[in-house]
């Protein structure tokens, strides 16, 4: 069973309150996504750190329900 944008976004807000989530279904099909995601939560953290924090936040439905996710990661600019 895919998922659907909503439920990535909603998984991904409910781990990282203060995150900015962007999804796009990359092939229409529910299974291929994007996503977009910025936290302070990240700041200080590696590229590997940052995707671990969403992929944990996926609850192990990476794989499984959701086949294949790119990812971006980034903490927010300050001025």
């Amino acid at each position: 069973m895919a998922m659907d944008a909503v439920e990535i976004e909603t998984l991904i807000k409910k781990s990282l309150p203060d995150a900015q989530v962007t999804i796009e279904d990359l092939r229409g099909d529910g299974d291929h996504y994007a996503a977009y995601v910025t936290s302070a939560e990240f700041e200080g953290k590696s590229r590997v750190q940052q995707h671990q924090l969403v992929y944990a936040a996926l609850k192990g439905r990476m794989g499984n329900e959701l086949h294949a996710l790119a990812l971006q990661t980034s903490a927010p600019k300050t001025d």
